[in-house]
């Protein structure tokens, strides 16, 4: 029980750890735990030797990787990654200050769904890029993965939705859920929902 205890202690450990489960096998510098997870370079230090201290991870000549003989393992992913990762109204917060969104959707990750080729659909005019990107990074951190993502403004999404793109069509046509439909794009007019 002392390692559970320890294990679960503040969202640094959570995100790093969710960074390490989601990417099983996959070896990392601090430096880009710090950048994936956006953790602090002290607060990442430090839980990533609590971390090696418990047998969460082990060292590797590239770095650090998860450890497949930690005994929790399965528990923790079951915990920290096969659960609702994040709640609907924090993505929808996300990404308000990005623009005039009309159209907020999400899939894969978000909805445990490997079928989508799209985590993140937005759609909405005056979409200002950067936000939209500072928006992914910080769910990427929380998530502890990379998340694909498609941007449309309005105009061009209702064209390509009428011309039956491939890619739009893909996003909608598999599990997907809409966080997001704002005025002058709504989902009846789509036959989205």
């Amino acid at each position: 029980m002392e390692i559970l205890s320890k294990i679960l202690g503040n969202s640094a450990r959570v995100k790093i750890m969710r960074l390490f489960l989601q990417s099983r096998g996959k070896s990392f510098a601090k430096k880009d735990v710090v950048k994936r997870s956006r953790v602090d370079s002290g607060s990442a230090g430090r839980e990533l030797r609590l971390l090696h201290s418990v047998g969460f991870i082990k060292k590797h000549a590239a770095g650090w990787v998860f450890n497949p003989a930690f005994k929790y393992g399965d528990e923790l992913e079951n915990l920290l990654i096969n659960t609702d990762v994040l709640d609907r109204k924090e993505v929808e917060e996300t990404f308000r200050k990005a623009g005039r969104i009309k159209l907020l959707v999400v899939a894969g990750v978000f909805i445990k769904s490997d079928d989508s080729r799209a985590d993140i659909l937005i759609v909405g005019d005056k979409i200002k890029q950067k936000k939209v990107e500072e928006g992914i990074r910080k769910l990427e951190a929380e998530i502890g993965a990379e998340l694909s993502y498609v941007v449309f403004d309005t105009k061009e999404f209702v064209y390509r939705l009428n011309m039956y793109d491939k890619l739009v069509r893909d996003i909608l046509d598999f599990p997907h859920e809409i966080i997001l439909s704002g005025k002058g794009l709504s989902t009846r007019e789509l036959n989205l929902a």
